[in-house]
């Protein structure tokens, strides 16, 4: 969908609430001209329903708004008396239409200051849900997510089971493209194992403004550019075409910055002709074959002293393991090792990699020099130079392109053309784990409208290997994906914080609560209050007013939508 596009279909919804409340909002007091300006329209209808103004915001959010619409429909005709569950599920059930119905044929009367309570415990839960799915999209699609590191491909940096917090506003928050979707969910819906989402209506590509630009060797989260796979981790045949917000979401790190000339050499990258250094905390992984004199290597000692995750014995008595450069000399100090050598392809040895052209005779280990695409850089185009620019130019950019004779034609032009001019930033991402990561090697660059976010926080950390309470990595809780030296975990600080502030409340509260009851709703509430401020990133003095058990069993539904979604 074109911006043209986009106005075109707000003006139509701002005609199809005209039509269908124009008569309601006299019935309120109000003018019928007031149900037709944007935005005012909505104002003013805050007021009928009596509800917070604010609530126009939510409106105008992509994604949010199509969860705050059903709201809206239903606060609407419970202002003029339609309360019943028939009346509900009609409104929900016709998108809102049943409005008109209302509207047109029945004589309802306006009830100004109507109770704004759910009558029943059923209204107050679904009305909590509510609240807890718009919130965790909210702050989920603009602020911070969670994501689990599936892959080991930025072993020893992230690892598989790490869950993490996402920074989208770091880079700019990406506004959703696709507009009818599920919420809490990416691209299949669970169970079902069917598709999420609507491919129509899109909206144009927007971002809001950054705290920063990607810097050379951060950790940045994106949508897998070349993602045609119907579930990720699911091998199917069907391949489909999914819009960019619902592609896969891929972590690596990069290594190559938009107008970087990029070379790997024997396994490590050049940039401009000189060596990347990577942070200190960033320690690269190579495959190493290991001649032993006979004697088998324990595999608890591999797991424990040398980190080994990935690899193991070969037919013939020796091994191939997945080493750091550390590790891998602490291991040849081992007296059963006899040697041990990185496993590296050498230059001229071809290998299916971007741009995919056998003549160059590239690979994994030794690779380039090649040219990352810088927005408003112009490059010449030719027959030899047009693999590596096609995607760019074609998927990424949209544009029509024909190669006839030898000479390309861009969006019918009749008139070859020998120079391309790139619209945006693309970036260049790899892991470290060089010998087990699906990177730039093999689909080539990533566009910046591809870019979700910047991991920030790892709040979590699952070791399926391990037994008991070692399944958790205890070290890796709360502690920084970022800066240098050893990560330290804050999780031990947090709970000794929660404790004290638990501790102070319950005792502040005690003298003043009436029961036992009210005092554990009270500590909980202050709780959840510090908690929520952590994680869903608002003011702990909004007021949420716990009064009872039952709205804080509710309200804590909020933190497990968070965490699970």
């Amino acid at each position: 969908m074109t911006l043209l596009q986009w106005l075109i279909f707000i003006l139509a919804i701002q005609v199809i609430h005209a039509l269908g409340t124009w008569k309601l909002y006299v019935k309120a007091g109000r003018k019928a001209w007031e149900s037709i300006v944007p935005v005012y329209n909505a104002i003013v209808l805050m007021q009928i329903i009596n509800r917070p103004k604010w609530w126009v915001i939510l409106l105008f959010i992509p994604i949010i708004n199509l969860l705050m619409f059903p709201i809206i429909w239903i606060e609407t005709i419970r202002s003029f008396g339609r309360n019943s569950r028939q009346d509900t599920w009609l409104v929900v059930l016709t998108l809102g239409f049943y409005i008109y119905y209302v509207n047109y044929a029945l004589d309802v009367q306006y009830i100004e200051n109507r109770s704004l309570k759910p009558r029943t415990a059923t209204g107050e839960w679904v009305s909590s849900i509510a609240f807890a799915v718009i919130a965790a999209t909210l702050v989920h699609t603009y602020f911070m997510q969670p994501y689990t590191i599936p892959t080991s491909s930025l072993e020893k940096s992230l690892l598989i089971g790490d869950f993490l917090f996402v920074s989208k506003f770091h880079y700019g928050a990406r506004v959703p493209m696709t507009t009818v979707a599920a919420p809490m969910v990416h691209d299949t819906l669970p169970l079902v194992k069917t598709r999420s989402y609507l491919n129509k209506p899109q909206l144009p590509y927007f971002r809001l403004p950054a705290l920063q630009k990607i810097k050379q060797n951060d950790i940045v989260v994106f949508s897998w550019p070349v993602d045609t796979v119907e579930q990720f981790f699911k091998k199917t045949n069907r391949r489909i075409r999914k819009p960019i917000d619902k592609k896969s979401n891929y972590v690596k790190r990069c290594v190559g910055l938009p107008g970087d000339s990029l070379e790997i050499r024997d396994g490590y990258v050049f940039i401009n002709g000189k060596k990347n250094e990577l942070p200190d905390r960033a320690r690269l992984q190579f495959f190493y074959d290991t001649d032993t004199d006979g004697q088998p290597l324990s595999v608890k000692s591999l797991k424990s002293r040398y980190h080994v995750r990935e690899g193991g014995q070969l037919r013939d008595g020796n091994y191939i393991l997945n080493l750091t450069a550390e590790d891998a000399q602490l291991l040849k100090k081992n007296p059963t090792v006899k040697s041990l050598e990185r496993r590296i392809m050498p230059k001229g040895e071809g290998e299916d990699v971007f741009p995919n052209v056998a003549s160059l005779r590239w690979n994994k280990d030794n690779y380039g020099p090649i040219y990352i695409p810088k927005k408003g850089q112009t490059v010449e185009l030719s027959a030899e130079t047009l693999p590596f620019y096609k995607k760019v130019i074609v998927e990424y950019e949209k544009n029509t392109l024909r190669l006839e004779d030898g000479q390309i034609y861009l969006n019918g032009s009749p008139d070859p053309v020998t120079q391309y001019t790139f619209k945006q930033d693309y970036y260049w991402m790899m892991g470290d784990n060089r010998h087990n990561s699906e990177d730039s090697r093999y689909w080539g660059f990533v566009p910046f409208d591809h870019v979700v976010g910047k991991p920030v926080f790892i709040w979590f950390s699952w070791n399926s290997d391990g037994q008991g309470l070692d399944k958790i990595r205890w070290e890796r809780l709360f502690t920084t994906v970022g800066g240098s030296g050893k990560p330290v975990s804050y999780f031990w600080p947090f709970v000794g914080l929660m404790v004290a502030l638990y501790v102070f409340n319950w005792f502040r509260k005690r003298k003043k609560a009436s029961n036992k009851l009210c005092c554990w709703s009270s500590n909980y509430c202050y709780l959840s209050r510090i908690f929520c401020a952590l994680f869903f990133k608002s003011n702990t003095q909004q007021p949420y007013h716990f009064r009872n058990v039952r709205i804080s069993c509710r309200f804590f539904i909020c933190h497990i939508v968070f965490f699970l979604f």
